[in-house]
């Protein structure tokens, strides 16, 4: 069904305005492609309606912009259609380069490369060529496309890691670096690829071309544009050039320009002909057309602006009106009055409007010497001549006038035909006598040598200007080769400092390599060192808060949140806005005092679950012996305080104990010092804990208890079997008496067998 007529207003609307915005003519893609992606877009924007959408367009230039992006299709891969190009490879190369000396230059160009999969797998297929064959070319590849982005990541030459599904992996190994992004270009082959940006329709092409790679670009376009590319694609090439397209492609109608090498896989051989160049330059492509041949248009401009007609009119009535054209200064009629054709006709070849190429035979030469001299203000006024017209020739005169103009910096030429009256020759028949006495014999001959001899000199004339011209051509020609030298030079000297500045980037870029594996190793070393920093924190069971100067809290460890209530998002903010589990403690009075006196401070802390820590409080110090905030340790103490208060309660218990034994009993250390003694002790033997518990046991009272058989007992027996009973001690003690008594004693073992406590127990014998 043929779209509706407001639809394809619409669509001409958004494809006028895409010309206008980006300068790029889609209006012969196909309409197919081009509605379906413009489909696309207005879905996006729930926009139904085309004539919708080009407003909206017009409106948003920037949605013109992203719609230019969606209609350039980059759909390619590396070696797209193998076996095409291992035909390539095979056959193609081979029968290109047979008989070419070593450096010779291999020019191609890859056209709608999009983002180069294609212009690099041509660039590895000939590297590998000349490893094979042990020659060496010189490589001139060129890609284009129409996409600026794709140019981009064409000209980075970074693809991800699935072009490995189109790449051999020897070709991966060889052409391409593996990181971590995926595969980068070698330099060697990145250096033998020229990236642009062109229009293919709009721009001129490369020319002499070895082989044009294009394919499955003609695909979108109408038949109209591709019969318009062919001929470009063979006047871009060398005659035996190859024109290498999509199995999807072919060269249409034109089967004269090209021989088929292989139509399987659409390799054509470019013949040596020029029917191209005329095709071309006839096709209509943009970048064909010559900036100084007028178009219909510009014509029609100029006539609009400029009334040719009443000027035109004005002058021939001044010269009774003959027939006549107007031109510019080259020759390119502008206007024409009258009756013409005895003078003018078609030229055949290619259509042109120049008066001189148009001129009938016997006019051309007179005519373009005198549009020269008029073009310097010498106008040619009645200039007669014999013109060839239908075999015979005819006496003519013309005359070649500059025409005032409102424009002087346009100059306009009035040439002006006009048949002559009198025949330029005679003819008699052979042995006929004159009509009248006074006509000599061979009139008619007089005349016709007559009239060469005016031809002649005409001619002299006409060569002798050529000369001249040819002679002041020479001379601009000579001071333009000057010229040309000149930038030659200049150039030549720019490419040196080119070079010199290549080689310094490229030390340069050395440099940056070695300074980056450097900074890569200490990144590693960094990255490692913060990994062992945070096994350790996480390892010590040490709670650690790291605050700054404002006592904000830059880092702390998880142990640290049983202490302060911190979550990971507390980073930055007042350790004083965090609620605290300390019980009665103002450890922020102390930071703040660390901070001011660079003295540290510790003490020792319980929380409200009953948690014990050992707070330490220190200046933070740089490598530089810079003061940067305090750190805070909690050590947790529980199980040490628990111990104590365990310790102290025993002690307490077997106190009690010791003074509720009726009998005395005193409490020895392995060195035989008195730990304790129990009241008993005290109130039978007179003596307070100050001067018994600490001694030595030997040195009691009057030495009373050092005695050698005790001694024996204490030292020797009681190590070895542990405990003794009932030995009898009699003695005279000082404020007692004499008293008899029986002495017990048992050693205690600690947990590792070290002796620790002997109890000595004694009663009355």
């Amino acid at each position: 069904t043929p779209p509706a007529p407001a639809a394809v207003s619409g669509m001409n609307r958004i494809l006028m305005l895409l010309r206008t915005t980006t300068g790029h003519d889609f209006s012969l893609y196909k309409k197919s492609t081009i509605g379906r992606r413009i489909e696309r877009r207005m879905s996006q924007h729930n926009i139904e309606n085309t004539e919708v959408y080009a407003r909206y367009l017009k409106e948003h230039p920037a949605e013109v912009h992203t719609l230019f992006k969606e209609l350039l299709i980059n759909v390619t891969s590396f070696f797209r259609d193998a076996e095409a190009f291992a035909a390539l490879k095979q056959d193609i190369l081979p029968l290109l380069l047979e008989g070419k000396p070593e450096g010779y230059v291999i020019r191609v160009w890859v056209a709608g490369c999009a983002s180069g999969e294609e212009a690099y797998s041509i660039a590895m297929l000939l590297r590998e060529f000349m490893d094979e064959t042990r020659q060496e070319f010189k490589i001139q590849l060129y890609a284009t496309d129409l996409d600026e982005d794709a140019i981009a990541v064409a000209r980075a030459g970074i693809y991800p890691p699935n072009i490995a599904q189109d790449v051999h992996p020897e070709r991966l190994r060889r052409f391409f670096f593996k990181e971590e992004a995926g595969y980068r270009v070698k330099k060697d082959i990145r250096e033998m690829v020229v990236f642009a940006t062109q229009n293919v329709i709009k721009d001129p092409p490369f020319t002499r071309l070895d082989l044009l790679s294009c394919r499955n670009l003609m695909i979108y376009l109408e038949p109209e544009l591709q019969n318009r590319l062919i001929p470009a694609f063979h006047y871009a090439l060398k005659p035996g050039g190859v024109l290498f397209l999509s199995p999807s492609e072919s060269i249409g109608n034109h089967p004269e320009l090209f021989t088929a090498i292989s139509r399987k896989w659409k390799f054509y051989r470019a013949s040596g002909t020029i029917a191209s160049t005329r095709a071309v330059m006839s096709g209509g492509l943009l970048w064909t057309r010559d900036p100084n041949t007028k178009g219909p248009d510009e014509v029609t401009k100029k006539i609009k602006e400029t009334n040719f007609a009443e000027l035109t009119r004005r002058a021939l009535l001044q010269s009774y009106a003959p027939a006549s054209v107007v031109t510019d200064l080259k020759g390119n009629i502008l206007f024409v009055h009258g009756d013409t054709g005895k003078y003018l006709r078609p030229a055949p070849g290619q259509a042109t409007l120049n008066v001189v190429d148009m001129a009938r035979e016997g006019l051309q030469l007179e005519l373009r010497a005198a549009l020269n001299s008029a073009g310097q203000d010498a106008p040619t006024l009645s200039r007669e001549i014999s013109v060839k017209n239908n075999g015979d020739l005819q006496a003519v005169s013309f005359s070649v006038r500059p025409l005032p103009t409102a424009d002087a910096s346009e100059k306009l030429l009035l040439v002006s035909f006009q048949d002559v009256a009198h025949p330029m020759s005679e003819k008699l028949a052979p042995g006929q006598p004159g009509r009248g006495k006074g006509v000599a014999p061979g009139r008619g001959e007089l005349r016709r040598v007559e009239e060469l001899e005016r031809e002649l000199a005409y001619s002299r004339e006409n060569l002798q200007a050529t000369i001249e011209e040819q002679q002041a051509s020479n001379e601009e020609l000579k001071s333009t080769n000057e010229e040309l030298q000149s930038t030659n030079e200049e150039l030549q000297s720019t490419n040196e400092e080119l070079e010199t500045s290549k080689e310094e980037l490229q030390s340069v870029n050395e440099e940056l390599i070695t300074v980056n594996a450097e900074l890569q190793a200490k990144i590693e070393q960094l990255a490692g060192m913060q990994n062992d920093m945070k096994n350790l924190l996480d390892n010590i069971n040490v709670g650690t808060i790291f605050l700054d100067e404002q006592l904000n809290i830059k880092r702390f460890t998880r142990e640290a949140a049983q202490v302060y209530r911190l979550v990971a998002s507390d980073l930055g903010r007042p350790l004083g806005d965090i609620k605290s589990n300390i019980e009665d403690e103002d450890l922020l009075a102390d930071a703040q005092a660390v901070l001011d006196t660079l003295v540290p401070r510790e003490r020792e802390v319980h929380t409200v679950g009953g948690a014990w820590y050992l707070a330490r409080i220190q200046p933070y110090r740089t490598l530089d012996n810079v003061i940067e905030g305090v750190v805070l340790t909690f050590a947790d103490i529980s199980q040490r305080v628990a111990a104590e208060a365990a310790v102290r309660e025993a002690r307490a218990l077997a106190e009690g104990i010791v003074d509720t034994v009726r009998e005395p009993l005193i409490v020895l250390d392995g060195k035989l010092k008195i730990i304790s003694a129990s009241r008993s002790f005290y109130r039978d033997f007179r003596t307070t804990a100050e001067d018994t518990v600490g001694r030595h046991f030997y040195d009691l009272g009057n030495r009373q208890w050092d005695i050698p058989k005790l001694r024996e007992l204490l030292e020797t027996i009681l190590p070895r079997d542990q405990s003794f009973e009932g030995y009898v001690v009699e003695h005279d003690f000082p404020g007692v008496g004499q008293r008899k008594m029986l002495l017990n004693a048992r050693r205690i073992s600690g947990g590792n067998g070290d002796a620790q406590l002997i109890l000595l127990a004694m009663e009355s014998a």
